[in-house]
């Protein structure tokens, strides 16, 4: 790591305001982040490099100040200053390494560095990011308990924690190392950090940081034997929250050898790191956010006293990569211009959304990947629409867009609960979907269950059952059917099939894609603890029954009916989370093990309750059916799939909230020959677009 002492470019932030349209220079995107009943993303490491190399240096309120530079395509890592637990402390790399792979295969994080301590050099390995000592107690106590760690743990497990001794003000970062190890030689934890220059020479300064004790009460045998150490001057009680610092950390969790990197320990709060590529352009890369790399720079501090890993960039930049993580670049190039303007008007309209940040990179703002999710048709969709946005009375409007509309967009107050004007119920155009997609047929099997096979693995055999169902024959061994009509990997099959298997088909139906899909189906068991926590009343279980109360503009649920009483979720829309995920609320309840049988005395029973089914063959003999799969023919002579037990089976249409721009609905108008002017005023009510007050 190379020392530079220069000034760099202060980055400029603004909001000016043109006219009726604001403008925004750069944009402030939250990869990681605590904020507590908003986003929860967190890491307890960040690891940045650059092919270039890395400028890192410190953000205050007059600028930013660059005071080390690593070299090209060194992986440095940030970490807060924090609580951690020292599971081992060994002279041996390979005890250590395999300390931490430990950790690795249990769900823990950690890190693995070096000091001198003795006239050796020893390797920590330490656990964790925690706010308090008592929670980093919490995690010794548990990791104590691993016989596998214990075996390393050299010294002993223990807490560790930012508070500290300081001693001495150096000129270079090699006197303050030389001065470490000083410390260290007596077997005493020490450390160089880095500070701010100074207003009044422009120069970066460096102290040694002597001990890592959890208390300060913990600090009295360090005080004691760093007193011996004179030659730097008097020790001083460290106070972290007294200035910005860095502290300096011989690495080895990346190398895993004895070749060391750097790592960064900055404070829980109060400091602000500043990492961008050297040389200019070429990005960051975030090992931890997928191995992304992204334009701009990055911020890092402790914000709520967890790391906070920002991503600052030019805003139409951003927009380069969210319009291609919103919408395949191959899509036409007014549906990615709409999209542009969309997801323009969106960004601005959130302000700084999330306290220290405008969005996050998910999709609880707008899908942002980086650099990686550009293309040259997203580049030219944002330059060719720079500046524009929508605007309703002369106001940004809140620019929705969902995947799918599902047949036709959602009204507002059918998703939130509360209207707006511009984001009404409009039809829409969404079947492009399904273009291509393999057909399903849902069958009923040989042991009375009943599944999904696509429609290559099954072949037409002319025949018929007794009830008039088509019957057909599978083609292949291992031919996999499905709960619904999708190939899931993480969801077993219900059953494989070999040659020659006939089933009878119920229905046909397209594989489930952002258009149309089925889910399903769930137990009364799993819909219960899907619905927990979601209703201001908790749902007396088991689940027996569910019903629709009432419905939308569009004809999404509004209200549903559990075991005969209202769901009273916060907003119609978390009915999506309520019921195990579903893509929309734009569907249908197949309540598989409700029916009603009509006896022999001509007296009818509503099923679901708790007696048995009997049937009576054609020896006059009553049969108690104890098959889990029921199928029942009407007075109109259809056939049902039912179920003996309660079971739910959810089918519908549309991928989303469905507020507001529909994309592929978007593409549809544009394949059509609509440009991205009509395809907004189409989806958004009464919008005008505008660019610079125009």
């Amino acid at each position: 790591m190379v020392l530079t002492v220069a000034l760099a470019g202060t980055v400029a932030y603004r909001v000016p305001v043109q006219a009726a349209v604001p403008a925004l220079d750069n944009i402030r995107v939250a990869i990681f982040m605590e904020l507590p009943g908003k986003y929860t993303l967190n890491t307890p490491s960040a690891t940045l490099s650059g092919a270039a190399g890395l400028d890192i240096g410190f953000r205050e309120p007059g600028g930013t100040v660059a005071v080390m530079q690593t070299a090209a395509n060194e992986q440095t890592q940030f970490m807060l200053d924090d609580y951690k637990v020292r599971v081992a402390e060994t002279t041996d790399l390979a005890v250590a390494a395999a300390a931490y792979k430990r950790l690795q295969t249990s769900s823990g994080s950690g890190m693995i560095q070096s000091l001198p301590k003795n006239g050796k050099i020893v390797y920590q390995v330490l656990e964790g990011s925690y706010t308090t000592a008592a929670l980093a107690q919490a995690a010794l106590e548990k990791w104590s308990k691993d016989t596998a760690l214990s075996g390393a743990a050299g010294a002993g497990m223990l807490v560790t924690g930012p508070h500290r001794l300081e001693a001495g003000s150096f000129g270079t970062l090699a006197e303050a190392r030389e001065a470490a190890q000083a410390f260290g030689a007596a077997g005493i934890d020490a450390f160089p950090a880095v500070k701010p220059p100074s207003a009044a020479d422009g120069q970066a300064s460096y102290s040694v940081l002597v001990g890592a004790a959890a208390s300060e009460t913990g600090l009295d045998a360090v005080k004691t034997a760093a007193a011996k150490i004179t030659a730097y001057g008097s020790l001083n009680l460290f106070d972290p929250t007294a200035g910005a610092y860095l502290r300096i950390v011989n690495d080895h969790t990346i190398s895993q050898s004895a070749k060391a990197g750097v790592s960064f320990a900055l404070p829980q709060e109060g400091t602000k790191v500043w990492v961008s590529a050297a040389g200019g352009p070429g990005g960051v890369k975030l090992t931890e956010r997928y191995n992304r790399t992204y334009r701009g720079a990055f911020e890092i501090s402790g914000f709520n006293k967890r790391l906070a890993v920002i991503n600052e960039l030019p805003f139409e930049q951003y927009l380069y990569s969210v319009v291609g993580g919103e919408m395949p670049a191959s899509w036409p190039a007014e549906s990615l211009k709409a999209q542009a303007v969309a997801a323009r008007t969106y960004a601005l309209y959130q302000g700084f959304g999330f306290k220290i940040a405008h969005v996050v990179d998910s999709v609880l703002s707008q899908a942002y990947g980086g650099i990686g999710y550009e293309k040259e048709q997203t580049i030219a969709a944002v330059d060719a629409t720079k500046g524009e946005v929508m605007l309703h009375k002369g106001k940004l409007i809140e620019a929705l867009f969902s995947s799918s509309a599902g047949g036709a967009t959602a009204d507002a107050a059918e998703i939130w609960g509360n209207p707006v004007a511009y984001l009404t119920s409009v039809p829409s155009s969404d079947e492009v979907s399904e273009k291509g997609l393999y057909n399903w047929y849902r069958v009923a099997l040989p042991d009375s269950r009943t599944g999904y096979i696509r429609e290559d693995l099954l072949a037409p055999t002319g025949s018929k059952t007794l009830t008039g169902l088509d019957v057909m024959s599978v083609k292949t061994d291992g031919a996999a059917v499905r709960p619904i009509p999708l190939v899931q990997s993480s969801v077993e099959p219900v059953t494989r099939l070999n040659t020659g298997t006939r089933v009878a088909v119920l229905e046909k139906a397209v594989q489930s894609n952002e258009m149309s899909w089925v889910r399903g189906p769930f137990s009364p068991e799993a819909l219960l603890k899907s619905m927990s926590g979601k209703s201001a009343t908790a749902v007396a279980g088991p689940v027996t029954t569910l019903e629709v109360g009432k419905r939308g503009v569009s004809g999404r649920v509004t209200e549903l009916l559990v075991n005969g009483r209202k769901l009273d979720v916060k907003t119609p829309d978390t009915l999506r989370s309520a019921l195990g995920g579903l893509p929309s609320t734009r569907f249908q309840v197949d309540e598989t093990g409700r029916y009603a049988i009509l006896g022999g005395s001509g007296a009818a029973r509503q099923k679901p309750d708790n007696s048995a089914v009997y049937a009576i063959g054609a020896d006059g003999k009553p049969v108690k059916l104890d098959d889990p799969g029921l199928y029942i023919m009407s007075g109109k002579g259809t056939v049902r799939a039912a179920t003996k037990d309660p079971s739910f089976r959810f089918t519908g249409t549309g991928y989303g909230h469905g507020v507001g721009l529909s994309q592929w609905g978007a593409r549809s108008l544009a394949d059509a020959g609509y440009d991205y002017q009509y395809i907004l005023k189409y989806y958004y009510n009464n919008v005008t677009i505008s660019k610079d007050g125009r």
